[in-house]
């Protein structure tokens, strides 16, 4: 208790008091601006966290400076009681490698992945509490955990809590866990494997430090002041011998726009940080183009009186979004079907109501009893609604489109006997179009950011209504891939197989390059099964033959599928030719929306991966109301942490953007961007161009 000091005692003090004044307003006034980040990305204070949590669906970008380091994260908050932080340390003072020829004049880049669960909420008489881990996948620079609690009063913000590890280091207090064995009280400095491995083993062991802090929100809306007492002496850094003077750190957070806030510190008494923040909410976020009002093409009281088809098939593609439709008629049962393509609208319900009006215009009423929607991909069905054209007439103004939704019938059966063809558009049965494509990785040696940067240009020609011949030439623009020197042990040895790290040869090749030439043929095989088969240049480094099983019944939370695929390797000084190395490669996957996670998807997938290793790939992903996606995935299979190399298995995260959101008109387009935290060759995934199970995905 003696290295506790007076500082820690009067905050604890002060929290109690606190906790008992608190009242609904004061929380409310605090959260006008929401939590700031801390200087490792996260909420918090300044290098301590805190219990709190920002709104679901914030992301943040932060970069934090000083002497030492260099930081770079992004915090997540994919549930209101789940926050998750990626971060990569630049040591400025260390080089990545005594060997210049491998790594040159590049500083240590460490990276981290951080969590924090929240246990309970605050209450008028209790704080909220937290606990998380720092740099749970790293290489144990900086790896901690912690227990944290906060509590609000006016517009103070007081935090207490315990830390082990990094966070503890100066021991102020003793480990509680040293009284169940002495090896609790020591911390295994190192790291298993080549790193990035979960090293449960060390959490909560060696020394513990109790820390604290308060936030307060000036009058002056967005100016916040930081006051903290750092649970960290710093007398174990990677950096080298860094100087505490005090620990206590003082610290300024001033927002300069809604997406924009500034952090001034002066901490350990001796040191200045600054950085900034960047952040958004991937709920809030909101298309820019606004629902116009249906004008039709020429006079309706002619549609329904002559009969127009073409008018219809026109007005369905312009209006509703449909393209390539089929309109099917059936008489006896006063029920119209609409078959094709949606290429505007991700909400199917406003597809849907402006379909149906659309329809009402141009059909006589008592012709159209029950309209159905089906969505197609790729000529498949996938959706199949249902609108009750009565109720919907009674409830809608025909124009500007749905006020309740009481005639919807979502995701019926797609069956509709003695139907009669009533009109259909005219396919374009062959398509073309260009796509940026950035591929990249982070955190190498030879360079932080490895990038590739060019356009993919893709056509497409239907040979039937199921088969179809598809390419990509990609025109590279500009890479650094040259950099990237990576060198496999003898072949003597018992290495992996190169079925990724020849990346460096592929891209560097030419800057004109076939990604995929490949015949596909899919279709619905049965209701609730879908199938596809493949051969050709599947994609950059390999070419075979491939087919893909799903089975996914309607309206169900899960799905089930399976791929096999024999494939050669690609020549990476001649593309179009074949290499040697051949492997068959395919896995067995299960895709479940979790029950009890609003809007999160699971898919575990087992089998064979590139190299001939056998293992699991988990993936687990949050939908929000935007439309936006955040995933993570980690793969482990039977290759030892030493035979992968750095990083010690295959892990990753991504972002799913609609495209929507980012233009002016709307689409049903969508971009992918992702991390991935080494070029290695365990765990790797044959690139394959379709996937059944997003063909078929249905409108959340």
């Amino acid at each position: 208790m003696t290295k506790f000091s007076l500082f820690s005692v009067t905050l604890l003090a002060t929290a109690v008091s606190a906790a008992v004044q608190a009242n609904e307003a004061d929380v409310r006034r605090f959260d006008r601006l929401g939590p700031s980040q801390s200087n490792f990305g996260g909420v918090g204070l300044m290098q301590m966290p805190t219990a709190r949590m920002a709104r679901t669906g914030e992301f943040s970008a932060n970069y934090m400076d000083n002497d030492q380091y260099r930081r770079w994260s992004l915090s997540v908050q994919p549930f209101d009681w789940l926050e998750t932080t990626l971060r990569y340390t630049d040591v400025r003072t260390k080089l990545y490698s005594q060997y210049p020829g491998f790594s040159g004049d590049q500083t240590y880049k460490d990276k981290g992945m951080d969590f924090k669960l929240r246990l309970w909420q605050e209450s008028r008489w209790l704080p909220t509490v937290a606990a998380g881990a720092r740099d749970l996948t790293g290489t144990g620079l900086f790896d901690s955990e912690f227990v944290v609690a906060s509590k609000r009063w006016r517009d103070l913000d007081f935090t207490l809590g315990m830390a082990w590890g990094n966070m503890g280091e100066s021991g102020n207090i003793k480990n509680p866990f040293c009284s169940v064995a002495d090896d609790w009280c020591i911390r295994d400095a190192g790291y298993s494997g080549r790193g990035g491995k979960f090293e449960v083993d060390k959490m909560f062991h060696g020394p513990a430090a109790l820390f604290g802090g308060i936030e307060y929100q000036t009058p002056w809306q967005p100016l916040r002041l930081k006051l903290e007492y750092d649970g960290n002496d710093y007398s174990n850094e990677f950096a080298g011998k860094i100087e505490q003077k005090s620990p206590i750190n003082v610290g300024a957070v001033y927002r300069l726009f809604d997406s924009l806030d500034t952090h001034l510190s002066y901490e350990r008494g001796n040191t200045l940080m600054w950085g900034f923040t960047l952040r958004t909410n991937f709920t809030d976020m909101k298309p820019s183009w606004q629902v116009l009002p249906i004008k039709l093409s020429g006079d309706v009281a002619s549609h329904q009186a002559l009969m127009n088809t073409d008018s219809l098939v026109k007005d369905l593609g312009e209006l509703a979004g449909f393209q390539s439709v089929e309109i099917l008629k059936n008489s006896a049962a006063g029920s119209v079907r609409v078959k094709g393509e949606q290429t505007k609208y991700r909400d199917h319900e406003l597809a849907d109501t402006r379909a149906a009006a659309v329809v009402n215009a141009h059909l006589p009423a008592e012709d159209v009893k029950t309209l159905d929607v089906v969505y197609q991909r790729e000529h498949m069905p996938v959706e199949v609604n249902r609108i009750d054209m009565d109720t919907w007439r009674s409830q809608q103004d025909p124009v500007l489109g749905r006020d309740e939704a009481d005639f919807y019938q979502p995701r019926i059966t797609d069956s509709m006997p003695r139907s009669e063809v009533l009109a259909w558009g005219e396919e374009d049965r062959w398509s073309w179009g260009w796509k940026p494509q950035l591929q990249q990785s982070w955190g190498g040696p030879e360079s932080f950011y490895l990038y590739q940067f060019g356009i993919n240009g893709d056509s497409d020609v239907w040979l039937s209504d199921h088969l179809k011949l598809g390419g990509t030439l990609y025109w590279n623009w500009f890479d650094n891939f040259d950099k990237f020197n990576y060198t496999a042990p003898p072949s003597d040895t018992d290495a992996l197989p190169r079925v990724r790290t020849w990346i460096r040869e592929y891209v560097t090749s030419s800057d004109l390059l076939l990604n995929n030439l490949q015949l596909t043929a899919l279709n619905q095989l049965a209701p609730d099964w879908y199938g596809q088969a493949y051969g050709g240049y599947l994609e950059m480094m390999y070419a075979g033959v491939g087919s893909e099983l799903l089975y996914r019944p309607n309206n169900q939370r899960w799905a089930l599928g399976a791929d096999v695929n024999y494939v050669r390797q690609r020549d990476w000084t001649n593309t179009l030719k074949l290499a040697d190395y051949t492997t068959t490669t395919g896995h067995v996957t299960a895709y479940f929306a979790l029950p009890w996670v609003e809007s999160t998807q699971a898919k575990i997938s087992v089998g064979r991966y590139l190299a001939k290793d056998v293992g699991a790939t988990f993936d687990l992903s949050r939908r929000f109301e935007s439309g936006v996606i955040v995933g993570a995935f980690a793969t482990f299979t039977n290759v030892t942490p030493e035979e992968y190399g750095e990083g010690s298995f295959s892990k990753g995260i991504y972002f799913t953007i609609p495209f929507d959101l980012l233009l002016s008109q709307p689409t049903t387009r969508v971009g992918s961007i992702g991390w991935n935290s080494l070029t290695r060759d365990g765990g790797q995934m044959l690139g394959r161009r379709y996937s059944l199970f997003t063909l078929t995905e249905q409108q959340p």
